[in-house]
């Protein structure tokens, strides 16, 4: 076998793996959708929750203090930065700006309910994120893939792992993507906004889920097409926040989602260096 026979057959190992559990989770989902459906049973089960204590000065105040820190590192850490300081640096942000957050809204009067972080149960929980992911994943992998070929998806962790692999490149990647963002990502798009949201819009939640969704994918900009199918993911993961009140399965169901985006990453073998020159 030729050595681009062989980086062939590597690239695709992965892909096909996913595709096929995917498709077969995606298929079992949709069979219980359909049994719900037929029994009048609703997907997500409602748990009455309070409304969030915050209004929209704390949602503008918790997004200013996002670019503050944003802003000012760079004068802690001097330009230029290489790849792998644009991936620390970003998810050194997303925890400071979060832990943050939640110290402000707990002076505002929130508790680890009205924060998202009181849970609705471990089976439900994890019943949740394994269901939205199995209905999700398929159709939203074969979505970006079609708009891959159109405009490149870019992201600085794809750029890092193009010249670095290895335990320490797959701890930094699985350490922002995979347990970072859907940490910083649910508790500012689910909670912080979608609560002032629900809040505002009492009695039309559509529009709060609708909102938050379009603000998690329009954050996203720059990565290719990539907004377009966060925008149905940020939908599904509203909608399990409205009807829990709780950002845990969200956070699950997120986490799982990017796990298998990595998985595909760290799979891939490293390009082939060109000639110098």
């Amino acid at each position: 076998m030729t050595d681009d026979a062989a980086s062939g057959a590597a690239a695709a190992w992965p892909v096909m793996l996913v595709f096929v559990g995917s498709l077969t989770a995606f298929a079992w989902m949709l069979a219980v959708v359909r049994g719900r459906m037929r029994q009048g049973r609703p997907l997500v089960e409602a748990r009455p929750h309070p409304q969030v204590p915050w209004d929209l000065g704390d949602v503008v105040i918790i997004l200013c203090f996002y670019f503050a820190v944003a802003s000012l590192l760079p004068l802690v850490v001097p330009l230029p930065w290489s790849v792998l300081d644009r991936v620390v640096s970003g998810a050194f942000v997303s925890v400071v700006s979060m832990l943050a957050g939640i110290a402000w809204l707990q002076v505002r009067g929130a508790d680890a309910a009205a924060l998202g972080f009181a849970s609705p149960g471990r089976a439900t929980t994890i019943g949740l994120a394994l269901g939205g992911v199995s209905l999700v994943l398929f159709p939203l992998l074969m979505l970006a893939a079609g708009l891959n070929t159109i405009v490149p998806y870019e992201h600085p962790i794809l750029e890092f792992l193009e010249t670095a692999r290895g335990p320490e490149a797959a701890v930094v990647v699985i350490l922002s993507a995979v347990v970072i963002a859907p940490l910083a990502e649910e508790f500012f798009f689910r909670r912080v906004l979608q609560g002032w949201l629900e809040k505002r819009c009492a009695g039309d939640t559509a529009v709060a889920v609708a909102g938050s969704a379009l603000a998690f994918a329009a954050a996203h900009q720059g990565q290719g097409l990539a907004y377009l199918p966060l925008f149905p993911l940020g939908l599904v993961l509203g909608v399990i926040v409205e009807r829990t009140g709780s950002i845990l399965p969200a956070i699950l169901l997120h986490a799982a989602f990017n796990a298998v985006s990595v998985f595909m990453m760290l799979a891939r073998p490293l390009p082939m260096p060109g000639p110098a020159g």
